[in-house]
């Protein structure tokens, strides 16, 4: 057992109520997560070292977890910035502002006649659902808040490959693989590249079928300040009550959406 694992499991009496100079785990957690959530990221490893005033190894081993657990981001060779989860918790908290998130979804929701609305963020290889608007139609998809989803077979993943680089999306595809979820989903890099070309020069995604039966999506993503893709909206519905033109008919009031969400995440 490591010097700091023993501390964790002295008894709180006898620290005279403190764990230790730098802190309780939780305590170091929560440095660290300032750290990374302030301005100027994503930060270098030494960097929210120094910030958190956390042993590097410590902050290693956090940050990893953090990581794993969708609260920090890591962007390139031990840069980290925030995640998709403390994204969406920072969303929840703004939610009674005027401007809120949850008014520009159900505004959403109202211009395509009540079709399901999603809002996801990017973490890594994957997206992670953190808001849902339940449609008015007698169907219900099995996404989820908190889900995490591979971005190949979703339309608001396929909006968000298509904003990075060649290099990263062979990245994650030698990373991830393909791996199918319905027969028609996409499994090879060259079917992938060609939807992400129409992606981009139409400005939105479609997962028709590719991630659940009977279900089709279109999708945008959310761009930062840098024009990199923090997330992004779907609109869901089934494929025997909305066709592939109405749902793609959507797509400008969905657009429309995720660049006035771009400043509150």
């Amino acid at each position: 057992m490591s010097t700091e694992e023993a501390a964790d499991h002295v008894p709180e009496g006898a620290r005279g109520g403190r764990t230790s100079a730098a802190g309780s785990a939780l305590e170091k957690s929560l440095r660290i997560l300032e750290a990374v959530a302030a301005p100027g990221g994503p930060h270098r490893l030494s960097e929210v070292t120094a910030a958190a005033a956390v042993p590097k190894s410590s902050t290693f081993r956090i940050l990893a977890s953090l990581v794993d657990q969708g609260f920090v981001r890591q962007e390139g060779e031990r840069r980290y910035g925030v995640g998709p989860r403390l994204r969406g918790l920072s969303a929840l908290v703004s939610g009674g502002e005027p401007a809120s998130i949850g008014r520009i979804l159900d505004e959403l929701r109202q211009a395509v006649g009540g079709q399901t609305v999603h809002l996801a963020l990017h973490s890594g290889e994957t997206l992670t659902y953190i808001r849902k608007l339940e449609g008015g139609q007698p169907f219900r998809t099995a996404s989820r808040v908190g889900m995490r989803m591979p971005l190949h077979t979703t339309a608001i993943g396929k909006s968000i490959l298509a904003h990075l680089s060649a290099g990263e999306v062979r990245d994650l595809i030698a990373a991830t693989g393909l791996p199918p979820r319905t027969p028609k989903s996409v499994t090879t890099a060259e079917a992938l590249h060609a939807q992400l070309a129409a992606v981009r020069a139409r400005g939105f995604a479609l997962d028709d079928e590719e991630n659940e039966p009977t279900i089709r999506c279109v999708g945008a993503a959310v761009l930062g300040p840098d024009g990199r893709p923090i997330g992004g909206v779907s609109v869901t519905t089934v494929t025997f009550l909305v066709s592939r033109e109405e749902i793609e008919s959507y797509a400008p009031m969905l657009r429309a959406a995720t660049q006035a969400l771009a400043p509150l995440l």
